[in-house]
């Protein structure tokens, strides 16, 4: 039994009733491989979730969240304990999507035994159905030891934020003719272990394309190509709510100046006494 949710008149909040609606899985992902695009977005809060959820075949619980809700300086300092209260909120959320959370630096890369007790604890913890790792061949035993043991992997090859210090920034992938054979390679082997999708992030748009026609499982494009067999955004860059916008991301609103608008004229009605007004306030019957 999956949720819908139903607006509470007392609180203005959405609280989960029952549904008899299924999630999407991911065998059914999976057999998304060249038809019709797969649709992913990252969310980290409930609200957001249920906001996207009718629109995504994916919800991604990015470590990206260290940025975009935490302010931090990189995806590098976050901790399995935020990825799992961020993804259980996603989770009571929605009720359509695949819910997939991102594991965070440091809780996979030690061996295949310390990425099975994070990626354990995190579907334990959360109700997610699948977690996202970073890293191409030295990660494909790890991926290949957690679906063997019932962990469905996505796998992420191309930009890796998370070694951001090794790379020395978020510049595109696959300029050299070297860098291109070795995300190619990656991407073979991160498939070949068992992972159902591939974020295939930062590349060459000619690599992405590749890199889709070589792999059994769908591909995820960000910043790649149009040929993926899906594409996912971190959500608050498509809505605009940050100044800079990546090259890659398609602005499709500008969150930020509305916000902004709303609060501004807030604060001039508190400050003129117009609000609260009549409508706002209990009087005695």
């Amino acid at each position: 039994m999956s949720v819908t949710h139903s607006l509470d008149t007392s609180t203005s909040r959405a609280n989960p009733v029952p549904s008899p609606m299924k999630r999407l899985t991911v065998p059914k992902l999976k057999a998304m491989k060249g038809g019709e695009p797969i649709v992913m977005l990252t969310a980290y809060t409930a609200r957001m979730a249920q906001l996207l959820d009718p629109h995504c075949d994916i919800l991604l619980v990015g470590d990206s969240l260290g940025q975009v809700i935490y302010g931090l300086p990189s995806t590098v300092p976050v901790t399995l304990e935020m990825m799992c209260a961020h993804g259980a909120a996603v989770v009571r959320g929605s009720w359509h999507a695949v819910v997939a959370v991102d594991m965070p630096f440091g809780s996979y890369e030690a061996s295949p035994e310390a990425a099975f007790a994070s990626a354990s604890r995190i579907l334990k913890e959360t109700g997610a159905a699948a977690v996202k790792l970073e890293g191409g061949e030295a990660m494909a035993p790890t991926i290949a030891f957690l679906v063997a043991r019932g962990i469905p992997v996505i796998g992420h090859v191309g930009l890796t934020p998370q070694a951001v210090n090794l790379l020395g920034g978020y510049g595109a992938r696959g300029r050299s003719e070297a860098e291109a054979a070795k995300i190619l390679a990656d991407a073979r082997a991160v498939s070949e272990a068992g992972a159902f999708l591939l974020v295939v992030e930062g590349v060459m748009e000619e690599i992405a394309a590749e890199v889709t026609r070589s792999v059994a499982c769908p591909t995820i494009g960000i910043g790649a190509s149009a040929t993926c067999d899906g594409q996912v955004l971190v959500t608050e860059d498509m809505l605009g709510l940050f100044e800079r916008t990546p090259r890659f991301v398609k602005r499709y609103d500008d969150i930020a100046n509305r916000v902004q608008d709303a609060a501004k004229s807030y604060a001039a009605d508190v400050r003129a006494r117009r609000f609260p007004g009549e409508e706002q306030i209990y009087r005695a019957k």
